[in-house]
C-alpha cells in the first residue's frame, strides 16, 4: 500500500499524524511526504538568515523522514504563512503533480478548519486535486490535527475539528517524538503543546479516549471500497 502525507509546513508531517506515519512503515507500506512550503520567512529577518534557516528546515525535513521510514520526500517552497497570495490552481497542481506521480491510496493531510491560513489552503488543494474521479487511485483521505494550530482556532459546531479514526501509536511514539527532535528549531518549552512533553501528553489524552495508552486521532473525510 502507498501512503502519503501532503503538508503546508516543515515539521507539520511529523507534528500530525508521525506515528501513524511511522507504523505504516514498520507495516510495510511504502510512505511518502510532500512538504509545500519553505517554512520559515514569515518570522522576518536578513535574507540570508532566513536563506539559511530554511537550509536547516530541509536538512531537519530529511532527517525526520529517515527516523520515520519514509521512502519520498517531496518539497516547494510556497512563501511561508502567504500561501494566499499564490493561486490556489498553482498549489493544486503541485499536489496533482505528485499525487499522478506516487499513485498513493491513503492520504493524511490538515484539518481544514486550522488556525493557520496555509493549513486551510493545503487542505482544500489537496481535496482538489483528489477529486472522486473515476480512474483515482485513493481508497481514504483523513484529516488530522496539527499542534499548536487545529486547536489554537475558535471553533463553532460547524468547523471543529471531531475525529473519527484513531490510530495505536504506542509503539512508535517514541520514535515520533525522536523524529521531532529533528526540527530544533521547531520545538518549544512545556507546556507549549509543540514540545516533547506537550506531544507525548496529546498522544496518551487521545489514546484515553478509546482504551489505548497512546493514539493519533483523525477525521476521515472519504473511504472508497473497491471490489476489485
Amino acid at each position: 500500500m502507498r501512503v502519503c502525507a501532503i503538508v503546508a509546513h516543515p515539521d507539520d508531517e511529523v507534528l500530525g499524524p508521525g506515528g501513524t506515519l511511522i507504523g505504516h512503515a514498520d507495516n510495510g507500506d511504502e510512505v511518502a511526504v510532500l512538504i509545500l512550503g519553505e517554512g520559515f520567512a514569515s518570522r522576518g529577518g536578513p535574507r540570508d538568515e532566513v536563506d539559511r534557516a530554511i537550509k536547516e528546515l530541509r536538512r531537519a525535513a530529511e532527517k525526520a523522514a529517515e527516523v520515520m521510514g519514509v521512502s519520498r520526500l517531496g518539497r516547494h517552497n510556497l512563501p511561508d504563512n502567504r500561501f494566499d497570495t499564490v493561486p490556489l490552481l498553482d498549489v493544486t497542481k503541485s499536489v496533482e503533480e505528485f499525487v499522478l506521480d506516487f499513485q498513493p491510496h491513503v492520504i493524511y493531510t490538515h484539518h481544514g478548519d486550522d488556525l493557520n491560513l496555509d493549513h486551510g489552503i493545503t487542505s482544500r488543494a489537496v481535496l482538489t486535486a483528489l477529486r472522486p474521479l473515476p480512474d483515482a487511485t485513493w481508497r481514504e483521505i483523513l484529516f488530522f490535527e496539527t499542534a499548536s494550530s487545529t486547536e489554537y482556532n475558535a471553533w463553532d459546531a460547524t468547523r471543529a475539528f471531531v475525529p473519527n479514526v484513531w490510530v495505536d501509536v504506542s509503539a512508535t511514539l517514541e520514535r515520533k517524538v525522536a523524529a521531532l527532535a529533528a526540527y530544533e528549531s521547531e520545538i518549544r518549552e512545556y507546556p507549549h503543546p509543540r514540545s516533547t512533553e506537550g506531544i507525548v501528553v496529546a498522544a496518551r489524552e487521545r489514546g484515553m479516549r478509546v482504551g489505548l495508552p497512546a493514539a493519533e486521532a483523525f477525521y476521515q473525510v472519504r473511504r472508497l471500497i473497491r471490489w476489485s
